[in-house]
This record gives structure tokens, sequence and C-alpha cells, in this order.
């Protein structure tokens, strides 16, 4: 038996050896400009060949074989802390620099421990307690080789993380596999051959995973997150692992007669493969975060660093960070440990409308995406609710149920509604996914979401009056440059009266007049340029909503744009709408005059006109670019957003002003590549009269 485990050990660190060599050779040959990472990868690749060659060679735990494995440890460390150090972000935690050097020390004093093997094995007393030191220090380099790829890859960008996964896993496994090794020979005080055997396969399989994690991440750049902090709970962890396997391979050394050592490896294996995969899983560090708040603590949160972080991730934006909105929805979801969430806002008629979401694109959202009491629901009463007691008939009373919409109870995901009110008003809901870890609201939760939500709630309203003063002084920006417009305008008038009364006395002489025709073309000149600069804004003092005959109306503004552009109808009712004519020939006109210039050239736009229930719906429909649906739910009636060249972006903020002016509105249904289509809404009026129709055709 054991000179077949000394076959499989001589042909597993051989072949550990091969492969390490060979991937060292291939990273060395990339034709690519290498910086201290990849020339740092290059050497600890190398020496760990050297390390399994001089086993293969010499045996384990000889002389060379053991200072080769203290350069392993110590290139496989230089090259985790120049992937710290070349590490965008802020600076590193000083503790784990002093991880580092504490870690330098150990290897140099296990090379200096190693050295005196040889030289007092003349003395049995000397001699084993050199063995002894040098086991001792080879358990201390291995846990704190795993605190720092626990720290390393927790200090790193979630962004970042999918590039060092690979090579920290290899690094965690390399490291587990020596604790348990040394610990075991520690425990038994013998070599277990076993272990020490399978030591050159195990390696033999790390060296394809290093190999796909250089090609992952070519130039070995690591960015460092925000909150870089030394994580103490992998000691921890780690300790705690370390003693339960010492009591727990004591206990199987005791009463496991001839098959303790079967009982030992396979306790050994067992616990390093859930280490494995339970570690990593945000699912079971959910679980454990929430079993030692409810067992540990007298509060679950840590209200200072709840806040800390809470300010952090809401009022300080990065040049990478996410927009306004998605950071508000992401600073509460953080607090429960909810992967996921989405904001509703009220729009401008006071109806909840998704606003941004944060890692949840499968939740489907309506249009109208609350029912006619949420948002005096919430605003009276604050309530945050819990969808898992409202879908078992276990809400609090205070709940109207007709108030939640049924799309929100009816995904599984959703887990908690919180209102943002703010001075009685419902500034927004936030939603929030199921955690991990599926748990109830208990009062401490509750308390530490209303508190966050009023916060929130005073945010977006300060966002919110920040838009309206924006908006307000880009009007006055406006109307100063109309001013100045007027100027011009004023001068050009009295030029041309000034015109008008010496053409009386100089009408017939012949400099006078071609004098005056070039007045005139100079002032038609400049008149043209005020134009351009200039959209239709109608002075005159609009009349109140009376009878219109509908068809007439449209016939009429077809033939005036005929000209411009082909308009054609498929369906024009004879419907008598209540508005004032000259206010729905502005609106058509923007309306038309936006199709125009959406549409390509030869492609006709169509207007209608139909009932709609008890109003009249006029279509302005074009086959043109289109428009997103965050263009015109964000940007499409803000005054001075415009998707066209040079536009004031006033004419649909205009139209829509103006629809609702007549009691009617503005809806638009657009897709991108596929063309718009504008409709107002105007109230339907009864059928004119004889004398009105002689009216309007007199008018």
């Amino acid at each position: 038996m054991i000179g077949v485990l000394a076959q499989i050990s001589i042909f597993g660190h051989g072949l550990a050896a091969a492969f390490f060599a060979a991937l060292t050779i291939w990273q060395f040959q990339r034709k690519t400009e290498r910086n201290k990472a990849q020339i740092s990868l290059v050497v600890a690749l190398a020496i760990t060949s050297f390390w399994a060659l001089s086993i293969a060679v010499e045996g384990a735990f000889s002389p060379i074989s053991n200072f080769a494995e203290s350069l392993r440890n110590l290139g496989w460390l230089i090259f985790m802390f120049v992937l710290l150090r070349v590490g965008e972000g802020r600076d590193e935690p000083t503790a784990v620099n002093i991880i580092y050097f504490a870690l330098v020390l150990v290897l140099i004093g296990q090379i200096i421990v190693d050295s005196l093997i040889p030289i007092f094995a003349g003395s049995p007393r000397l001699g084993g307690m050199a063995a002894y030191t040098s086991l001792v220090l080879r358990m201390l380099f291995s846990i704190g080789g795993l605190v720092l790829v626990h720290n390393l890859y927790s200090i790193s960008a979630h962004e970042t993380r999918w590039g060092i996964r690979l090579p920290m896993a290899s690094l965690a496994a390399i490291w587990t596999y020596d604790l348990n090794l040394f610990t075991i020979t520690y425990l038994t005080q013998q070599l277990s051959v076993e272990l020490v055997a399978m030591r050159g396969p195990a390696m033999a399989c790390l060296a394809p995973i290093l190999a796909l994690a250089s090609i992952r991440n070519t130039e070995w750049q690591l960015k460092l997150s925000r909150s870089v902090a030394f994580r103490s709970l992998s000691l921890v962890a780690i300790g705690g692992y370390l003693l339960m396997m010492i009591v727990i391979a004591t206990a199987l050394q005791i009463i496991g007669g001839d098959y303790a050592r079967l009982a030992q490896i396979s306790f050994l294996f067992g616990t390093s493969v859930a280490a494995l995969v339970l570690l990593p899983s945000g699912k079971f560090r959910a679980w454990f975060k929430v079993k030692l708040a409810k067992n540990f603590f007298q509060h679950r949160y840590d209200y200072r660093a709840e806040w800390i972080r809470f300010t952090d991730t809401i009022g300080r934006p990065g040049s990478d960070s996410a927009p306004f909105h998605e950071r508000v929805v992401k600073a509460i979801a953080d607090i429960t440990d909810s992967p996921a969430g989405i904001l509703l806002m009220p729009d401008d008629a006071g109806r909840l409308a998704l606003q941004s979401r944060w890692n949840w694109p499968t939740i489907q959202v309506p249009a109208r995406a609350c029912t006619s009491r949420t948002v005096s629901f919430f605003e009276e009463t604050g309530h945050i609710v819990e969808f898992d007691a409202l879908r078992a008939d276990k809400a609090d009373q205070k709940i109207d149920a007709g108030a939640i919409p049924e799309w929100m109870t009816n995904d599984p995901q959703t887990w908690a509604a919180v209102p943002l009110v703010h001075f009685d008003r419902l500034a927004g809901i936030i939603l929030l996914a199921r955690p991990r870890v599926n748990r109830t609201l208990d009062w401490e939760d509750l308390d530490m979401l209303r508190v966050v939500g009023r916060q929130v709630a005073s945010y977006l309203a300060e966002a919110r009056s920040q838009e309206s003063l924006s908006e307000s002084q880009r009007f006055d920006e406006f109307n100063r440059r109309m001013a100045f417009i007027m100027h011009d305008i004023k001068n050009l008038v009295s030029q041309l009266s000034l015109l008008a009364r010496n053409a009386k006395k100089h009408a017939d002489n012949p400099e006078f007049q071609s004098d005056m025709i070039s007045t005139l073309q100079d002032s038609a000149d400049k008149m043209n340029g005020l134009l351009e600069r200039l959209s239709q804004h109608n002075k005159a003092k609009p009349e109140e909503p009376k009878p219109v005959k509908v068809a007439a109306l449209l016939q009429s503004i077809i033939e005036k744009k005929r000209l411009l552009h082909a308009i054609e109808s498929t369906q024009i009712d004879e419907l008598t709408a209540l508005a004032d004519p000259a206010r729905v020939d502005q609106i058509l006109g923007h309306l038309i005059q936006n199709a125009i210039d959406a549409s390509p050239e030869g492609q006709p736009i169509l207007l209608n006109a139909r009932r709609r229930d008890l109003s009249v719906a006029i279509e302005v429909l074009d086959r043109g670019e289109g428009m997103s649906s965050e263009f015109i739910r964000s940007q499409l009636f803000k005054p001075f957003a415009s998707s066209k060249d040079g536009g004031f972006g006033i004419g649909a903020f205009e139209a829509r002003s103006l629809a609702v002016a007549m009691n009617g509105r503005l809806e638009v249904e657009s897709k991108e590549g596929a063309g718009s289509r504008f409709t107002l809404i105007l109230p339907l009026a009864s059928q004119l009269t004889d004398d009105e129709i002689v009216d309007e055709r007199v008018a």
C-alpha cells in the first residue's frame, strides 16, 4: 500500500510540475506588455513548478522540498500583495498590510527552522523541537493565507470579482489542503502518507483553473471597493473550523480503532467540500447573519454602520455610479438584504408609474401601476406592506386590500412595499424583492424602514424641487432671449415705418427706389432669420371652448399642410368637439410639424378623427424613427428637451398644456424604428346648429 502511495505521490507531483512549467512558459511567451501583477504571477508559477518537481525527485519534507515550499508560499504571497497594490480605488487597509508583514516573518522563521532540522539530527530532543516548530509555522501561514485570500476577494469591487474569483479559489484550495495536512500531522504526531500522496494530483488539478483565470483576466487589473475594510470574520471562521477539526479528529482517533485514519480523511474531505460550497454562497451568508442577529445581539442592526452605508450609497455618486433613483432603491434594499427592488413615483396626474429598477428586470409593471385608492392609502397611513402576510390573509386589518394592485401580490418575488411619505404627500413607493433568506419583518425592521423611507422621501422631494427650479431658470433664460428678439423686431418696425413715411416724399426718385429695394431686402432677410429662431406662439387671448366641427377643421389643416408634406386620412368622422379652434389648430400644427420632421421622404402622414366614448380622438401618425419609452416618460413633455438638432423642445410641452387648458389630454404611443402616434383627446359636444355652421364658415 505504501509503495502504491509513493508512486502516486511521484507521478502526481511530477504531473503538477509539468503543468505549472507549461503554464509558466505560456505566460512568459504571451506577446503583451507585462505589468507587475503579470510578472509576479509568472514567478509564482515557476516556483510552484520547482516545488512540485523537488518533491517528485527528493520526496516530501526533504530539506530542498521544505525550502521550495517556503519559496512557493512567498511567491503567491507576493502575487497577492502586488495585485492589491496595483488595484484602483482606495488605499488598502492597514490591518491587511500588517498580516502580509507577519506572514513574511513566518516564512523567514520557517526557512531558518527548516535549516536547523538537519543540524539537530543527532539530538532527538532538539530535532523534535525544530520539527514541531516548523509544523506550527506552516499551520500559521496556512491560516494567514486563507485570511488574506478572503479579504482580497471581499475588498474588490463587485464588477471585477469575476476576474480574480478563480485564482483566489485556487489559492484557498492550496492552503486549505495544507492546513488539513499539517493539522492532522500535529494531532496524530505522525505524517499522513495518504494526504501527502494526494497533494500532487490535487495541485495538478489546479493548473488548468489558473490557466482559465489567465485567459479571463489577461491584464490582472483589480478595482477596490469603496467599502475597503479588513474582514476579521474570516479569521474567526477559520479559527472555529480549526478548533472543530481538532476536537472531532481527536475523538475519531480515540474511538475509531482500525478505521480511525479512514474516518479522519473522510471527515476532512467532507468539511473541505462543505466549506467550499457554503462559504461563497450568498444565501448561506444571509442565513448566518439572520441567525447571528437573532441569538447573539440585542438589536438586529448596527445603526451607525447602516446609516453611514445608507448615506454613502445615496450621497456620494462617483464617475461610474448608478443614477440617483437607482441608488435610492439600492440604499433601502441593502438594509434588509433584498437582492432587487423598484421605485414607483407619482406622475403629473398623480398616478404611480415606474421610475427606476435595481437588479429586477423580470418584474412586469403596468403603465397604470396603482389603483384609485393606492396613493391616498399610503399618504394617510404610511403603512409598510408585507406581501407574504397579505397573500396568507394574515395582514394587519389597517391594510386596505383594494389599495394594493394585483400585479404586486401576483408576483411571488414581491416581499415588501415601503412608502416614501414627505409631509403627508406620497413621494414614491419602493417595492423590495424577497431576500435570500426568507423571513418576516419584525418591529425593528419596520422602524428602520419607516425612518429611512421618510429620509428618502425628503431626498426625492428636494430632487424634484431642484428640477423645477432648473426648469424655471431655463424659462427665464428663454424669456431673456425673447426680449432680445422683440428688441430686434422693434428696430425693424421702426425702420420700415420711416421708409413708408419717406416714400410719400421721394417715391419718384430712382435712387430712393433703389435704396428702398435694398432696405426691404435687408429687412426681409433679418425677419426670416428671426422666424427661424422662433417657434409658433399665439399671443392672443384664448377663447372659451365652444362647439367645433372636427371634420371641417381637419380638412382645412390638411389643405394648408399638403404643400409641405403628403398627408392622408383613413377615417374622419363627423363629430363636434368642445374646444377652442385656434388652440386646436396650434396643437395640430405642432404635432404635424414634428411628424413631418420625423418622417422620411415620400412617407405620408396619417390624420384621423374618431369617437372614443364621450370624447373625440384626433390621431397624428407617422412612420419615422420613433421614440424610446424612457424618452417619452422622462423628456418628451419637459421644456427644452428635444430629440431634434437645434429644436427648442417647446412644441410637445406647449401642445399638452393647451390640451389640458381645454379639458383634454395628449396621449403618445411610439416604438423605436416603427414611428409614433400622437392622439389629442377632446370633450365631445352636441352637433352644431345651422346658424353656428354658417358663423363658422363666415369666420
